[in-house]
């Protein structure tokens, strides 16, 4: 196979981007290799020739994969190879996913995979938001059924100025990072966290950011007139207007009374009874019969009924009015022996949320192509099958539960304290326990109560809320904390959580083509006004974080060190740490800047620890009184023992009032001298005997000069006294 290569390139941001076909890749049904900076991501797309048989969802599969030879790293571990995708290669995942998914026709069953594979990095500009361009550039070159490029930007606000597709070190320093995908009319994806700004900043983010992604657009669009393939046709749906005739024969007017139910265990009942009672029109023992196209079709039918309800009738499935919320509860302290808990209760969506305070040990490691980084923060969102009444098999967290994880952690962290403030690793765990609608968003309010209940400072507290989204050609409406009803059957999902200050976090999924400037401006009016009820109600259960921590959190005190004390602290192999955490049960943790972080629920452990890291540590303090030891005389006075390991000179002048001729009629080796530190200069300790207030010392030995060290001659070192330090 021979094609020709074709590069497109621009700017974007602050940087070129490039876009290049038809060199790598040949054999894939589209292919792109996409350049930002020295960044480098490979976007490959195939779909089946034909539909799959037996299925009535559209089998769209996207990976992005990270290889550590992008950064010069070989991997770690046993086998020297990458394994299961990371947390950020599945999140990344799903960018690319969410964006494209709803632009495919409905009708589309054929077996479609996106690989993009980063292969290069240079650690400045990010990787996401260039696959997320390279997939749709891919898309769109291929002969598979894509017909509107996307673009991806990411926005940050530095020094009150957006920045799109800021480098690493400006989103460091950013207040938002804002991820959009859209058209060239019309958003499809939002994913921001944010420092509690206003939501018409957010909305300014947004058009920033539109105007970007319409230069990348213009560019996929100039390839594909260079390299574009003839588009395939997508085959019309399964089921015939035969079958929609039929099934709506029997249940006009049924859908109507079953939206009356105030339960969804009710509506369900009461929809499959009117779904068995549509397939006995059909006959199940012809040579022909397939149930998937009649339940494709009954689907469709209750689609057009929730949302006929909800535009004509003005009403909700459920009763309630487009903006009202659903009865709430809050309990905090609701486990014996964890370090916080609470259960937030929406309706029929409910989350226990656990929290657990660690120590510096405790932290995630993170081997990533920017370098190794640690988390001191942890949301973990489980969905067991039992929250919707289902029995299915637990295979550990798919994409969806760290999907909604990450979400609930990014609205979290802005309120919470820093290192130098609170210095403990925070695990957050939140178990759903009922699921119909938005449990990502009852895992951040059942997280602000189980992080107050465990005497976490959080700066503010932080509630979620999800909107839904119902349009048709001449109408729309959004709809306040959508149910599980109205979040199958409507067009968008719109998550948004935030203090009474501002938002922290925000997300937007759609199943159309994308939404207006007016859709977004309703979508926050009625996001903020859910929210500051939602936080009435957090504070009516819990005003502020508890001011003490639970019993069975550890304690953990803070102390600075020397760092050339560090080496000595920590001992030959780790002997001295090692023993101290052995013989204590403490906890310890040492910084490079000499910062020490013990921690222990026992309070006369973690005392016991700290007093053997200040006697292997501490330093002599001007003007200070120790009880010390003599360890050798000389003829000009004794060196004494301040400090385990460290001695200073008590020169005869400072031993007693008046003149003192010999030393060795005052003191002997291994006396106790109380005396005073006088001078702290270049590591040398000078002490003080008359000094001491009180402190008397008279002749009460025999001279004996035998007893007197001698001093080494010039050039000779000699015997040198103890060590000031014992590195």
């Amino acid at each position: 196979m021979t094609t020709t290569p074709h590069i497109i390139s621009g700017k974007f941001g602050t940087h070129d981007i490039q876009f290049e076909t038809g060199r790598l890749a040949k054999q894939a049904h589209g292919a792109v290799l996409a350049q930002l900076g020295e960044t480098v991501v490979l976007a490959a797309v195939v779909s089946d020739a034909e539909p799959k048989k037996g299925i009535d969802f559209f089998p769209l599969t996207v990976d992005y994969r990270e290889r550590t030879y992008a950064a010069g790293k070989i991997p770690g571990g046993f086998f020297k190879r990458e394994g299961r995708p990371t947390e950020k290669e599945i999140l990344t995942s799903r960018l690319i996913d969410r964006p494209i998914r709803p632009l495919f026709s409905e009708s589309y069953r054929n077996e479609t995979q996106v690989i993009v594979t980063v292969l290069s990095v240079d650690e400045k500009n990010v990787t996401d938001i260039l696959a997320m361009n390279a997939a749709s550039a891919a898309l769109m070159v291929s002969d598979v059924p894509f017909h509107c490029p996307i673009g991806a930007v990411r926005v940050g606000l530095v020094d009150g100025e957006f920045v799109a597709n800021p480098d690493l070190s400006q989103i460091a320093n950013s207040v938002l990072d804002l991820v959009l995908a859209a058209t060239e009319t019309k958003a499809l994806m939002i994913e921001a966290g944010a420092n509690e700004i206003t939501e018409e900043k957010m909305a300014e983010a947004i058009a920033f950011g539109h105007a970007e992604i319409k230069k990348v657009i213009a560019l996929q669009k100039e390839l594909v007139k260079k390299a574009g393939k003839p588009k395939r046709a997508v085959p019309p749906a399964e089921f015939s207007e035969d079958i929609v005739q039929k099934i709506e024969s029997v249940t006009r007017g049924q859908f109507d009374r079953i939206f009356t139910y105030p339960m969804k265990e009710e509506r369900e009942k009461a929809t499959k009874e009117l779904y068995n009672k549509a397939l006995e029109q059909f006959d199940a023992k012809a040579a022909d019969f397939c149930e998937i196209p009649i339940k494709s079709a009954f689907d469709l039918v209750e689609k057009k009924n929730v949302r006929s309800y909800i535009l004509d009738q003005k009403k909700r499935p459920d009763g309630r009015g487009f903006e009202d919320i659903r009865p709430i509860t809050c309990e905090v302290g609701v486990l014996p022996r964890t370090h916080g808990s609470s259960v937030f209760t929406r309706g029929q969506t409910q989350s226990l949320g656990v929290t657990t305070l660690g120590t510096g040990q405790d932290e995630q490691r993170i081997d990533s192509l920017e370098g190794d980084m640690s988390k001191s923060f942890m949301l973990h969102y489980n969905f067991p099958s039992f929250s919707v009444g289902e029995a299915k098999p637990n295979r550990g967290p798919g994409r969806r539960e760290i999907g909604h994880g990450a979400l609930a952690e990014r609205a979290l962290k802005p309120v919470l304290p820093s290192q130098e403030k609170f210095p403990y690793t925070i695990r957050l765990v939140s178990e759903i326990l009922e699921s119909n609608g938005s449990s990502s968003m009852a895992s951040v309010c059942a997280g602000t109560l189980a992080l107050m209940d465990a005497g976490v400072p959080l700066s503010d507290p932080v509630a979620g809320i999800a909107l839904g989204l119902i349009t048709r050609k001449d109408k729309w409406q959004v709809i306040t904390d959508i149910a599980g009803i109205e979040d199958h059957h409507g067009d968008m999902d719109f998550k948004a959580a935030g203090t009474r200050k501002g938002l922290t976090a925000l997300q937007m999924d759609l199943k159309i083509d994308g939404v207006t400037v007016e859709m977004l401006q309703e979508s926050f009016r009625q996001a903020k006004k859910a929210r500051f009820a939602i936080l009435d109600k957090i504070a009516g259960a819990l005003a502020a974080p508890r001011e003490n921590l639970s019993e069975f959190a550890p304690r953990i005190v803070r102390l600075r060190i020397n760092p050339e004390k560090i080496g000595e602290l920590i001992g030959p192999g780790g002997k001295n740490i090692r023993r101290i955490t052995e013989e204590t049960g403490a906890k310890i943790d040492i910084e490079d800047d000499g910062t020490v972080f013990v921690a222990s629920v026992d309070e006369n452990a973690s005392n016991a620890a700290l007093e053997r890291i200040r006697a292997i540590t501490e330093e002599p303090e001007l003007g200070k009184i120790y009880r010390s030891r003599v360890r050798k005389l000389m003829k000009f006075g004794a060196f004494c023992e301040v400090l385990p390991g460290v001695d200073g000179l008590l020169h005869v002048s400072e031993l007693a009032d008046g003149f003192v001729k010999d030393v060795t009629e005052y003191l002997r080796v291994d006396d106790e001298v109380m005396v005073k530190v006088v001078n702290v200069e270049n590591g040398k300790t000078s002490l003080s005997a008359k000094q001491v207030e009180g402190n008397v010392l008279t002749p009460k030995y025999p001279s004996d000069e035998s007893l007197v060290a001698e001093s080494p001659k010039r050039g000779d070192r000699g015997e040198r006294p103890r060590a000031r330090s014992r590195r």
